[in-house]
């Protein structure tokens, strides 16, 4: 299953816009005697602790509209850095993997279990890209297959400690870092991942 993002420049706006409304808001009068103190809110899918904000959300994976913000700083670095794409489906990857959503919603239960075969596949048994594109859309036409999967207690490594590395030098060191770090978590359901994904 793959996500429907805006247009790289739209992104890039939005973000932009966000920012400074979180500025804006958290921001107190000069004489006031207070010191500026930033509000933060745990993503309800990941954990991360973020500077609280409003603003969309995905459809069905859950999160913090700030959670959401944070990952959209990393895809428009990945998206106008052509030397980042590369690390593009790993930060896709993690990020779906640690916001599993409704159990009711089959859509979320899908992207799940595909996200973590993919993070298998790149892991674990890296190809060439025009194979590994083979591979995931053999796994998409597989998805109604795909079972519940109950996410991990906490996730180690979440978004917010990638996000303030966009577009950096460390871009695709802390990405790397994030992706096995997200697929370790799952640990639990590493077997069923796998032999799911080897079921041709």
């Amino acid at each position: 299953m793959s996500l429907a993002f805006p247009a790289p420049a739209s992104v890039l706006a939005k973000l932009v816009a966000v920012d400074v409304a979180v500025a804006l808001r958290s921001s107190v009068p000069v004489g006031s005697g207070l010191a500026a103190v930033s509000q933060t809110s745990l993503c309800p899918g990941c954990g991360a602790d973020l500077p609280s904000t409003e603003g969309p959300v995905h459809a069905y994976m859950t999160s913090s509209p700030a959670c959401w913000a944070a990952f959209g700083r990393v895809l428009a670095a990945e998206y106008t850095m052509p030397e980042l794409m590369p690390i593009h489906r790993l930060s896709v990857d993690a990020y779906a993997v640690q916001h599993p959503g409704d159990p009711a919603d089959r859509r979320a239960v899908q992207s799940v279990g595909l996200h973590l075969a993919r993070l298998w596949r790149q892991l674990e048994w890296p190809t060439p890209p025009a194979e590994t594109n083979e591979v995931m859309k053999g796994f998409a036409a597989r998805k109604e297959t795909l079972v519940y999967l109950a996410p991990p207690p906490k996730f180690s490594i979440t978004v917010a400690e990638v996000a303030p590395y966009a577009g950096s030098s460390a871009h695709g060191e802390k990405v790397l870092a994030w992706a096995r770090a997200a697929w370790a978590d799952w640990s639990a359901h590493h077997e069923y991942v796998r032999t799911w994904a080897q079921d041709q």
